[in-house]
């Protein structure tokens, strides 16, 4: 299992997609969404949503279908 990435978010929205892919059958992570948590810059780097490889054409799909994406 090669895992892609499917676009940057911030840290709210990547966890909502997160969400969205899983309900769909479409298993995902977000990475980075910890990242500087420590020194206040949380918010300010953004999170990657990854996919299987295998997946990234549904995904895509289902992330085109969501209004402000």
């Amino acid at each position: 299992m090669a895992l892609a990435e499917i676009g940057r978010f911030n840290r709210f929205e990547a966890h909502i997609l997160v969400g969205r892919l899983e309900s769909e059958g479409i298993p995902a992570v977000a990475f980075d969404a910890e990242a500087s948590i420590a020194d206040g810059s949380a918010f300010l780097i953004p999170v990657r949503v990854m996919v299987d490889e295998d997946d990234v054409e549904a995904a895509g799909a289902i992330l085109r279908g969501l209004p402000d994406f």
